[in-house]
């Protein structure tokens, strides 16, 4: 899976341009592993009628993946384009690469609520916390009307983070696995 937003343990790469930033977030939006990814999150949250207004069959598959993928798109471009752009945050993922698993897990998973400004310096991840919860109050104009609750839109905004979260996790460990179970050597 293609990882645009990661930078390598040590590097110090300059503040990403808008440029570079509109770059990621296309990449990160239409990577083929994008589609997999929504087409997967459709399949669950259709199995489990997350939305049951939506329908059934092909046609209710349809409505949760265009509605899934808008979702991931606007957020893309809200969290690592425009609000890092506006705001000098970097919202590359920096690879900690040492430490324990306990401590390099934490690290990863706070990245949603730290990120590094064009200074270097720690701040808090506006970006991510504020996109996402713009990206939800978005998807309101396109979600049935009784999806479109304080408590809905909020789960589905926990979920957004507690995704990038995880995400960034993955991001940590992935060097280590492709190393040590895939026998990929960097």
């Amino acid at each position: 899976m293609p990882n645009y937003r990661a930078v390598s343990e040590g590097a110090i790469p300059p503040p990403p341009t808008a440029r570079q930033a509109f770059k990621i977030a296309t990449e990160n939006s239409f990577d083929y592993s994008s589609f997999v990814f929504v087409g997967i999150t459709s399949l669950l949250a259709k199995g489990t009628d997350a939305h049951p207004d939506l329908g059934k069959g092909v046609g209710g598959l349809w409505a949760y993946t265009w509605r899934g993928y808008l979702d991931k798109t606007d957020g893309n471009y809200l969290v690592i384009f425009a609000l890092p752009t506006l705001l000098h945050e970097d919202e590359r993922y920096y690879t900690k690469g040492e430490g324990g698993i306990w401590k390099r897990g934490v690290y990863a998973a706070s990245r949603v609520l730290i990120t590094p400004d064009y200074h270097r310096h720690d701040t808090f991840n506006a970006s991510e916390l504020f996109g996402r919860g713009i990206a939800q109050a978005v998807s309101v104009a396109y979600y049935p009307s009784q999806d479109r609750s304080f408590s809905e839109v909020s789960e589905k905004y926990g979920y957004a983070v507690g995704r990038d979260a995880l995400t960034a996790v993955f991001r940590e460990f992935w060097p280590d696995i492709a190393v040590h179970v895939l026998h990929r050597h960097s």
